[in-house]
């Protein structure tokens, strides 16, 4: 999640840009904005944002490679992501894997993993896929400051804060500082806390206080720059190709399901 204070009209109101300060299109060509909204106490909130790109499929995501790996622990999958070591010894990987949100609005995005040889072991793959997330957290934080956005905090949530390689690999990749709460999963842990507003005052850090605080690394910053430039070159260089496939995988898939 990344929250932060706004300047001028709210973020979900703006343009979305890449870095490089060019509108990035959907599959008909359109200019797209940032996934945005604001939101405090389950209400919306002026000078809040929320980023609410491609999270929704990560998951997924991640369970679909663990499976294909063999359903190994997840412990000795981020073992080999950190060995690995940044730049996945060069894998490149566009998450694309069903479809993508914000910041290009294009349900026939396909995925994308670049740079792959026999050389290539699990633990490259899987760096790369943690990777791959990070990187599309700064291209939905780069729609948003385009948008006016302010980012002054990120709180990390989620089961992506086991372990703690993932969110260094986010903060890294970012250069945004993190804070992790006590309590990072558990849904109804929140609804209690709105539940608590409803009837009195609640101070959030003493109801979950900050346990941990990711910052990033400035030694990696050229090389993550860097790596961020191919990955934004990679969605547009490989969109034609990956929407000629999602029509060959309609077609022989037969008629669409509620699903589809």
């Amino acid at each position: 999640m990344v929250r932060g204070a706004e300047r001028g009209r709210a973020a979900h109101r703006g343009p979305d840009a890449h870095v490089r300060q060019h509108h990035v299109p959907d599959q008909h060509g359109r200019r797209t904005a940032p996934g945005a909204r604001a939101v405090e106490h389950g209400r919306r909130a002026a000078g809040h944002a929320e980023s609410r790109g491609r999270h929704g499929h990560l998951r997924h995501d991640h369970r679909w490679l663990r499976q294909l790996f063999g359903d190994p622990a997840h412990a000795e999958l981020l073992a080999g992501a950190e060995s690995s070591g940044p730049g996945a010894r060069g894998l490149l990987m566009l998450p694309y894997f069903a479809g993508e949100r914000t910041p290009v609005a294009d349900p026939d995005a396909r995925g994308v993993i670049a740079g792959l040889t026999v050389e290539h072991t699990r633990g490259d793959l899987y760096r790369a896929a943690l990777e791959a997330t990070a990187l599309g957290v700064r291209h939905n934080v780069g729609a948003m400051r385009a948008a006016g956005a302010d980012i002054r905090r990120v709180v990390a949530v989620g089961g992506g804060t086991r372990g703690g390689l993932w969110t260094r690999i986010v903060s890294d990749v970012t250069g945004l500082a993190q804070e992790v709460r006590a309590v990072t999963v558990g849904a109804s842990y929140g609804a209690a806390f709105l539940a608590a507003g409803a009837v009195g005052d609640p101070d959030i850090g003493v109801w979950n206080p900050v346990r941990a605080r990711v910052e990033p690394d400035p030694g990696l910053r050229t090389a993550y720059d860097e790596l961020y430039g191919l990955y934004l070159d990679l969605y547009p260089a490989t969109r034609d190709i990956g929407h000629a496939l999602a029509r060959r995988r309609r077609a022989a898939s037969g008629p669409p399901g509620p699903r589809d």
